[in-house]
């Protein structure tokens, strides 16, 4: 009988340790968005309820909330949207072609915060901000934005796609980086509807 009661503690205490090992290595599961987000450089938990009104029940945003996953990622119709927004969020300081200027460079696969290779760790950077002059966005861009942001990143991207995991293996069969002078009509089918 100890025999069994000592295997079995060994089991449930293997299986604790388990648990929290895998809660270790996902990107922090929370209760009530399925993600928690957290600050780029202080660690500290995003309340992404805060910030820029809208834009938070969106089904890509749900999604990205659950999962991580951006919906978004090779929608010309979100692409179109996202260069806008990068233009005027975000190319001051990293650049037209997100080459790097003040900011560093997010178009190749060298990473400031080796956490922005994901997507999860991309929108926590946009959305609480970092060092230097990267301060949060999260008061001028809602949470949909972001994701739009995002996706116009991953495109510019010109590293080796073997290295860009935000891509599934069937999008990095047919992945081709932002070739200067590229756009997409106004009228691009897709997700995102036109900015107004």
């Amino acid at each position: 009988m100890r025999h069994t009661n000592r295997v079995l503690a060994a089991f449930l205490a293997l299986g604790f340790t388990s648990i929290g090992v895998a809660a270790l290595a996902q990107p922090n599961a929370g209760p009530s968005t399925g993600m928690t987000f957290r600050n780029t450089v202080t660690g500290e938990e995003l309340n992404t309820s805060e910030g820029k009104e809208g834009g938070r029940d969106t089904p890509a945003v749900k999604e990205f909330f659950q999962t991580g996953k951006n919906l978004y990622i090779d929608d010309k119709s979100c692409l179109r949207n996202g260069e806008s927004l990068f233009a005027t969020s975000c190319s001051g300081c990293h650049g037209h072609l997100a080459e790097g200027k003040l900011g560093p460079g997010l178009n190749d696969n060298y990473w400031t915060y080796p956490s922005n290779t994901e997507d999860t760790g991309l929108f926590a950077t946009i959305f609480g901000g970092a060092n230097g002059m990267m301060g949060p966005h999260n008061e001028n861009l809602t949470p949909d934005e972001m994701l739009q942001t995002i996706a116009w990143i991953r495109h510019l991207y010109t590293g080796p796609v073997k290295d860009a995991v935000w891509l599934n293996d069937e999008q990095k069969k047919t992945y081709t980086p932002y070739k200067q002078g590229e756009t997409f009509p106004k009228d691009a089918p897709g997700q995102c509807p036109p900015l107004e």
